[in-house]
C-alpha cells in the first residue's frame, strides 16, 4: 500500500479516509498553539469550533456583550457534527467565519478539505459524543487558571478589541467556573493528556507518536 509521508516523517495510507484529531482543554491552555504545530508538521487544516458560535446578530450589541459564550449550548452543535462527519469521508465544508468584536457570523465561509488529516480544535470538542464518535485520536491540553487568565487577557485585548477590566471579569464570571463545569471533566475522554505549559515541541511529538500507533 502506498502512503503519503510528511514533514514529521509521519506515514498515511493513501487509501484511508481522512484522520481526524481532536484537541480539548480550557481557554489559553495551549490548545491552538499545538493545533498550528500540528498543522505544519503534517500539513494539515485545522477546523477551530471557535468559529462555530451561533449568530448572535439578532440581539443589541450590549446583550450579546453580556452573553455566556462558555456553554456547549452557545455553539452550533448541529453544525459541528455535520461538518466533523463530511471532513472524515474526505468532503469539503463551508466553515463559518465569527466576528469576535462584533459577536456575530461573518458573511464569508472557509472551504476546509481534509486530505488525509484534519485537527479539530476548540473547548467543546470532547464534550459531544456524536463529535467523539468520530476523532480517532483526542487530546486534552490544560493548564493552571493564571495561566490561561494571563494568555487570555493578551489575546482579547490585542485581536478581540476587549479592555483588560472586561476580560477579567468575564474570566472570573463565566470562564473558569464554566471549564470547572463542562470542560475539565472532558479530559477523562482523551487518548493523551499534555500540559499546556510544557515545550510545545514535547506536545507536538508526544501527539505525532499516538498518531503513528493509529495510522
Amino acid at each position: 500500500m502506498r502512503r503519503l509521508r510528511y514533514t514529521s516523517g509521519l506515514q498515511v495510507p493513501l487509501t484511508h479516509k481522512p484522520l481526524l484529531i481532536g484537541i480539548a482543554g480550557p481557554s489559553c491552555a495551549g490548545k491552538t498553539e499545538l493545533a498550528t504545530r500540528l498543522a505544519a508538521e503534517l500539513n494539515a487544516p485545522v477546523v477551530p469550533l471557535d468559529s462555530y458560535y451561533r449568530d448572535l446578530a439578532h440581539l443589541p450589541f450590549e446583550q450579546r456583550a453580556r452573553w455566556n459564550f462558555d456553554v456547549p449550548e452557545a455553539l452550533d452543535e448541529e453544525l459541528i457534527v455535520e461538518h466533523v462527519r463530511r471532513l472524515g469521508e474526505g468532503q469539503e465544508i463551508e466553515a463559518p467565519v465569527y466576528d469576535f468584536t462584533r459577536h456575530v457570523r461573518s458573511h464569508e465561509v472557509r472551504r476546509i478539505r481534509a486530505e488525509r488529516l484534519a485537527v479539530v480544535e476548540g473547548l467543546f470538542t470532547l464534550y459531544w459524543e456524536k463529535v467523539r464518535s468520530l476523532l480517532p485520536v483526542k487530546i486534552y491540553v490544560g493548564a493552571p487558571e493564571e495561566v490561561c487568565l494571563e494568555r487570555r487577557l493578551e489575546r482579547d485585548v490585542r485581536e478581540r478589541g476587549r479592555t483588560p477590566e472586561s476580560v477579567r471579569e468575564q474570566f472570573r464570571s463565566t470562564v473558569a467556573p464554566m471549564a470547572r463545569l463542562y470542560i475539565l471533566p472532558t479530559a477523562a475522554y482523551a487518548d493523551l493528556v499534555l500540559s499546556g505549559v510544557q515545550p510545545i515541541e514535547e506536545s507536538a511529538a508526544a501527539v505525532l507518536r499516538l498518531i503513528r500507533e493509529r495510522t
